[in-house]
């Protein structure tokens, strides 16, 4: 398998209007109707692959093995959210993405999200047992 070469910096940007599916009373992980953690997570993994969407040939996958989240502000439903997703690190298939997730100028979240770089066909065959 050849990896792609990709060079800390590299970015992407996704946003996301916060309706009632997104909030913590919706998804189970507390009872305030503002934007759940796992959404912020889901966000920001969404930045990171759209970040190496571009340049990632066929074949090719990333997967999120880690993540450290860092949820500071909340954000109600009708607000809009930015997540912008930058390439820090790359430790061999290892991709690192610094996070900051923002509505407007406030600060709503920081992640770092780690990916790992694989042979999309073999990781399914062995997520199915398919060795």
């Amino acid at each position: 398998m050849e990896l792609p070469e990709f060079t800390p910096g590299l970015n992407a940007r996704v946003e996301l209007t916060v309706t009632d599916a997104d909030t913590a009373q919706s998804l189970g992980s507390g009872d305030v109707p503002v934007l759940g953690t796992p959404r912020v997570l889901a966000l920001a993994e969404t930045a990171t692959v759209a970040a190496t969407a571009r340049q990632i040939p066929g074949g090719i996958t990333t997967v999120g093995v880690r993540a450290e989240i860092s949820h500071i502000a909340p954000t109600p439903v009708g607000r809009q959210v930015t997540a912008l997703a930058t390439l820090a690190k790359v430790d061999g298939r290892k991709l690192i993405f610094d996070v900051v997730v923002r509505e407007g100028e406030t600060l709503v979240a920081e992640v770092r999200v780690e990916r790992m770089m694989l042979d999309r066909q073999r990781f399914i065959a062995r997520a199915l047992g398919e060795n």
